[in-house]
């Protein structure tokens, strides 16, 4: 069954965390719409490249400009049946938006799935909706992710895990396993 699906995104956005899930969901046969504040349809985003190449943390590189589909000032939360959070650097940021934070609120309240990655933990918690769950995230967002009231699941970068409505992994390497679990909760 076809979805109508909600991606927040925004500049410096991990490229292969927006570009897979969004291009994937659409091949379930889903219709994906990628917002940004600020941002019309048809704009773009700056994506960053993230890889692992045995240093204390990530490596960032440019990565491809992501065009926007959907306008974010004409959009309503309740019309979408999910939501995903890319990671990368835009969470940061994102989570100083107050109507980026209802839009999540609304979807966690509703009890609609969602699906978040790597850094896409920051705007959960900044939005209050982690209280209780069992959340994995890139390792430097466990902090965030404990002081919101939430267990930090310490998996492998490869996996994700499913608590309710909300499916959650570190980072784009656990691709398979992610959308695996959301497109569960999407059927």
């Amino acid at each position: 069954m076809s979805k109508k699906i909600l991606m927040i995104t925004g500049d410096f956005t991990e490229d292969y965390e927006t570009m897979v899930p969004f291009q994937a969901l659409q091949a379930f046969g889903h219709e994906v719409h990628a917002v940004c504040p600020d941002k019309q349809a048809g704009d773009s985003v700056a994506t960053a490249i993230h890889d692992f190449e045995g240093d204390q943390t990530y490596s960032e590189k440019p990565g491809h400009r992501f065009t926007l589909n959907a306008s974010f000032d004409a959009i309503e939360a309740s019309d979408y049946d999910a939501l995903v959070i890319p990671g990368g650097r835009a969470p940061e940021y994102l989570r100083l938006n107050p109507k980026v934070l209802a839009m999540v609120q609304h979807f966690s309240e509703t009890n609609k799935p969602i699906a978040a990655i790597c850094h896409g933990a920051q705007l959960l918690s900044a939005a209050k909706v982690l209280e209780g769950k069992r959340c994995s995230a890139y390792p430097a967002c466990r902090p965030e992710v404990e002081a919101s009231g939430a267990e930090y699941a310490d998996i492998a970068v490869d996996a994700a895990i499913t608590d309710g409505n909300l499916v959650t992994a570190p980072a784009w390497p656990a691709h398979p396993d992610w959308l695996a679990q959301f497109q569960k909760l999407l059927v």
